[in-house]
């Protein structure tokens, strides 16, 4: 697949603010901060040290893979970004703007921060196109035929022109997770979060997906990917976080994080993905 800029595409700023000295920013301005993130919901140990996710950022700076092991907080993350989860302290803001306030409506927040799930969470009673169009007319009031415009273009884009108008239970997997992506690129957001897009699937069907994934690096979106493919987040990723019990215990370059890990945390953690 060729690599190009997708239509439309926007890249927010996005920092989350914990009063625990903690600060997340990933986008397009260049900044400076030494503040971290706070993950959200966690019952653990709540505030352990943290180190900042990005104390500086630029335009080459724009994919950031969480990894860790199961439970270390990678989706409540991206949760509470999306609003799914309430935050219990700090701020989640995009652009400068605190989108996570008591009271905030969600919806507008969830047009500009898109997010694909572990299982797809496809319409099975809705055909391809349907899917993918249904927030475009509903939430965008995009017309019906500028709507199914933007989806033909985006299935023709990723390999399924020939899927418009079939049923999920029509597709495979990787097919399925495929036009969940899109379904989330058709509302043109400014960030995309990946919340373990390849672990409902079958290992064959791994790498069409992740080469989506690939393309969508070189688009100019910003994008915030949990994932237990370590060798994936090494290549595609600008910085790796590793989280451990609901905390940031590492933050790099995926040479540093991968190659040369300071934290013991990380050391024990990539020598048993390693020997698995």
């Amino acid at each position: 697949m060729h690599t190009q800029r997708l239509k439309g595409t926007r890249s927010g700023v996005l920092t989350i603010v914990s009063t625990h000295d903690s600060l997340y920013e990933l986008g397009q301005l260049a900044r400076a901060s030494q503040r971290c993130f706070d993950t959200g919901r966690y019952d653990g140990p709540r505030y352990a040290p943290r180190m900042p996710l990005f104390a500086k950022f630029s335009d080459h700076l724009k994919q950031l893979s969480l990894i860790g092991a199961s439970g270390s907080g990678k989706t409540t993350i991206l949760r509470c970004i999306n609003l799914l989860e309430q935050i219990d302290d700090g701020e989640v803001l995009l652009d400068g703007d605190e989108i996570s306030a008591i009271g905030r409506d969600p919806n507008p927040v969830r047009r500009r921060v898109g997010i694909v799930f572990q299982s797809f969470n496809l319409f099975p009673h809705m055909s391809v196109t349907r899917n993918i169009t249904l927030a475009l007319t509903k939430v965008l009031d995009l017309r019906g035929d500028a709507a199914a415009q933007r989806a033909t273009e985006l299935l023709s884009r990723f390999g399924l022109a020939d899927k418009a108008d079939a049923f999920p239970d029509q597709l495979s997997g990787g097919q399925q997770q495929r036009v969940a992506i899109i379904r989330a690129l058709a509302m043109q957001p400014e960030v995309l979060l990946l919340d373990e897009i390849t672990s409902a699937l079958d290992p064959e069907l791994v790498g069409e997906v992740l080469d989506v994934v690939r393309e969508l690096k070189g688009s100019g979106i910003t994008m915030l990917i949990a994932t237990h493919e370590m060798a994936f987040a090494r290549e595609i990723s600008d910085r790796v976080c590793f989280l451990h019990a609901g905390s940031v215990a590492e933050i790099g370059t995926p040479s540093q994080v991968f190659g040369d890990p300071r934290d013991e945390r990380t050391q024990q953690f990539l020598r048993r993905v390693r020997s698995s």
